[in-house]
């Protein structure tokens, strides 16, 4: 004897099936929010990274800039402008690091004519992080002198010996995992102040 299902039966297995794919349905796209998000999180991660020991190597090498400029031009906190050899070309660059908005971005310009000036020369500008949430209180530039003291207020760029860089990055500050910071030194070697 055949048996089939009956109406009921049907229904219910109808429902049943709608059921468990629409919670499969909740579940897969719940895990694809939960994992982009993870993946953005560690790509600003990974560019503020690879930004933040670009900004320490640099530092480290700042010295007087073609044109006789001193090696810092300016230092504040959330911006900085200084001279080295960016190109690795053997001329010192004048190298801008600048916070705008939640992004921080490098601008280096190399110097141009006969005597060499930075002055009309083009300026290649990129991004270094992304999703920056530092505090008022989390400066992303600090600077000491050569004794390993802070420098506050307005920072006399020839007491300079070392530079912090401090990024923190949150691409949803609404949202766990919570904020992740970055944090690199730098000694200016070709200073004569040492600390």
């Amino acid at each position: 004897m055949n048996r089939a299902f009956t109406l009921v039966e049907t229904v219910v297995a109808v429902a049943l099936t709608a059921l468990i794919m629409t919670t499969l349905g909740f579940l897969l796209s719940y895990f694809y929010k939960t994992n982009a998000y993870a993946l953005e999180q560690s790509a600003a991660v990974e560019q503020a990274r690879r930004g933040v020991e670009d900004a320490a190597k640099y530092l480290r090498e700042a010295s007087y800039g073609s044109d006789g400029s001193y090696p810092i031009e300016s230092a504040a906190t959330s911006s900085i402008v200084f001279y080295a050899d960016y190109a690795g070309d053997g001329v010192v660059d004048r190298i801008a690091y600048a916070r705008i908005g939640n992004t921080l971005y490098r601008a280096v310009t190399a110097p141009q004519g006969n005597p060499l000036s930075y002055a009309g020369a083009p300026i290649a500008t990129s991004t270094v992080a992304t999703a920056i949430v530092n505090s008022a209180s989390t400066s992303i530039f600090r600077y000491f002198d050569d004794t390993g003291a802070e420098l506050t207020g307005t920072i006399d760029r020839s007491k300079v010996a070392s530079v912090k860089t401090t990024v923190v990055i949150d691409v949803n500050v609404n949202r766990a995992p919570v904020s992740f910071t970055l944090s690199s030194g730098a000694t200016l070697r070709n200073l004569h102040t040492q600390p």
